[in-house]
């Protein structure tokens, strides 16, 4: 079996990568950018941009299974040429997001469910078997408050009660391990959360804890927080994203144990992953 790993400077592709070379898994590092890449020795790297469909034949040539990034743009067209190539299986990383009554109006939810349509009409068309994970929220994204704990001043949040269920990448990585490597797995959506529904001042606690040091925080408007991230978050995207924290203020998040029922071990902690990261956040 042959293996393209697409977004392979990605946390989840890169340690996908490592753990398909260390199980002997021939695998391919995709990037829009190969030469920034480090794979692991032995894996072979190639350019796969999934916003240039001109870089698709070269990169699936060859290929028996392919890990996806969610990038809608031009899904439909890659679909179509992983069938044309030959490939198998296509496990794509998609979001529970798309399980929301408004994903398709939702601009963080949409461009994942429009990824998982266009797969699994290829599907349904009989050219591969398609496979989405559906991760909630990633453990990484208590990186965005790195910068503010490190100068001791820490995030400004506008629902610092918002409830997550925060997943290790490791975790992430070796649930798409699992379904790229074992056939009676492949074809399914599977719901990946972390093992606790915690809410952001829960996770601050728990990376005090981990550094060593006070992890505080303030309260700010969803105004006053909107109009601090207007230069680099899109007002689309921000207005999103007030709306989820809101909807998920002092509600505990589901969870799953569909990270144990793939990998054989029980999700990750938040814990974990902050001891794994903790000097992200010390100075």
């Amino acid at each position: 079996m042959t293996v393209l790993v697409t977004g392979s400077r990605g946390r989840v592709a890169s340690t996908l990568l490592g753990l398909l070379d260390a199980a002997g898994v021939k695998a391919t590092a995709g990037s829009k950018n190969p030469a920034d890449l480090s794979p692991p020795t032995g894996v072979g790297t190639v350019r796969c941009d999934l916003t240039d469909p001109a870089t698709f034949d070269t990169a699936l040539a060859g290929v028996d299974s392919v890990f996806l990034y969610a990038e809608a743009t031009h899904a439909e067209v890659f679909a179509d040429r992983a069938r044309a190539a030959g490939v198998e299986h296509v496990v794509l990383l998609s979001s529970s997001s798309v399980l929301d009554p408004d994903a398709a109006e939702n601009p963080i939810a949409a461009s994942h469910l429009a990824a998982e349509r266009a797969l699994s009409a290829a599907s349904d068309a009989g050219a591969f078997e398609a496979t989405h994970l559906q991760p909630g929220a990633f453990a990484t994204n208590a990186l965005q408050w790195a910068g503010t704990l490190r100068d001791g001043r820490g995030p400004a949040l506008p629902h610092p009660h918002t409830y997550g269920d925060p997943i290790h990448e490791r975790d992430v990585a070796e649930a798409a391990f699992a379904v790229l490597t074992e056939p009676r797995l492949r074809g399914s959506s599977y719901l990946l959360t972390g093992p606790e529904s915690l809410t952001f001042v829960e996770q601050l606690a728990v990376l005090a804890e981990a550094t060593g040091r006070p992890a505080p925080h303030s309260v700010v408007t969803p105004e006053e927080w909107k109009g601090s991230v207007a230069g680099f978050i899109p007002e689309t995207f921000a207005d999103a994203l007030l709306s989820y924290w809101a909807s998920h203020d002092g509600r505990p998040t589901p969870l799953t144990r569909t990270v144990e029922e793939l990998t054989g071990h029980p999700a990750r902690t938040f814990a974990a992953w902050a001891a794994d990261h903790a000097e992200d956040f010390r100075p």
